[in-house]
């Protein structure tokens, strides 16, 4: 492939998820460029819109990243509920008489089983039992996603307190364990009460744990 061809193909498929984003190729571009920055070596996994609010460049902007999240987060919630219920008829129609085993140890209050997903857990300094749950996601083999909140977005905050966790840097290398500056991400969600917190997104709703 040439050159050209290359870039043209890029140029393509850089359209094409711009557009499922529902985002104008220059938005798609500006989202790039913020990844190459200090917010993608912070948050390497957000996504676009996340991204672009965050870095919102005025109040308008910042709406319009934000509607453009929660009716993103509809679609994919009514599609996700849409598979469950076809998934739940399944179930009922090939194996009537027998009961679903629940692998992950937590059951959803309508007697279906939560999906094997990674933890994130929100934690701030100066909080013992902060370290104490984190401590215990460890020695438990817990794969989870850490964010700090109050971090003021210095990584040798989250470092220092990984370290006086005990966190193990070669489960950070693997991406077992992730650390991550919270950036806003606590009070997204929408979850009520102290720190810590363990959650887990179960149909498009963050579920305390």
């Amino acid at each position: 492939m040439s050159s050209q061809e290359r870039t043209n193909t890029n140029a393509a498929l850089d359209e094409r998820q711009a557009r499922d984003w529902g985002l104008q190729p220059d938005e798609w571009a500006r989202y790039r460029q913020l990844m190459q920055g200090p917010l993608g070596i912070h948050s390497p996994n957000l996504d676009p819109l996340t991204a672009l609010g965050i870095e919102a460049r005025t109040d308008e902007e910042r709406r319009h990243y934000a509607e453009l999240q929660v009716q993103a987060e509809a679609r994919r919630v009514e599609k996700t509920l849409t598979y469950q219920r076809a998934y739940d008829a399944a179930w009922q129609r090939l194996y009537p008489t027998l009961q679903r085993v629940d692998l992950t140890g937590t059951t959803l209050a309508n007697g279906g089983s939560l999906p094997s997903v990674r933890l994130a857990v929100f934690v701030k300094e100066s909080c013992p039992p902060c370290e104490q749950r984190v401590r215990q996601l460890q020695s438990e083999g817990a794969t989870f996603d850490l964010y700090m909140v109050g971090s003021r977005q210095e990584d040798a905050r989250i470092r220092q307190w990984a370290t006086r966790v005990g966190i193990d840097p070669d489960k950070v290398r693997e991406r077992a364990i992730t650390l991550n500056h919270d950036g806003g991400r606590w009070l997204s969600i929408g979850v009520q009460g102290d720190l810590p917190a363990v959650v887990r997104e179960v149909n498009g709703q963050w579920l305390r744990l």
